[in-house]
């Protein structure tokens, strides 16, 4: 259940922030089909939940640790120049440690936003950013 709750606080948080930018970009979850405009950037956005740990002998403590990632997608033969500023735009809005609350659940940005390696996929040019996150509950 926890990791539903992590999801949707990040997915609000993108949101929001995709939607307050001068120029709002589409973004679309996982489960979702999406059809783009020739030419659209936009991005893709999944909670990859890891191992669910307790680290009391008691079991009433739970530590949710997982993956979100970010994919950007951008036309084929556009550089980097559609997905480099996502990626600074996506660093500052994650930033390493941050604490979003929901539902009694806090979850933190543990790691840095880290983009990958683009892969071109015509007529797509795809980088993922992603980040580590972790929620510890009672």
């Amino acid at each position: 259940m926890s990791h539903a709750i992590i999801a949707s606080i990040y997915e609000a948080k993108l949101l929001a922030w995709s939607k307050a930018r001068a120029e709002p970009i589409k973004v679309v979850f996982e489960n979702i089909q999406y059809d783009p405009a020739d030419g659209e950037t936009y991005l893709r956005a999944f909670a990859l939940p890891g191992e669910t740990a307790s680290s009391t002998l008691a079991g009433d403590h739970r530590a949710f640790i997982g993956v979100y990632q970010v994919s950007i997608v951008a036309p084929v033969n556009t550089g980097k120049t559609k997905t480099s500023p996502l990626v600074a735009e996506l660093t500052a809005l994650f930033p390493l440690y941050a604490r979003d609350t929901k539902s009694g659940v806090t979850v933190v940005t543990m790691s840095p936003v880290d983009p990958g390696p683009g892969i071109t996929d015509p007529p797509t040019y795809t980088v993922a950013v992603s980040f580590l996150y972790r929620a510890d509950t009672n």
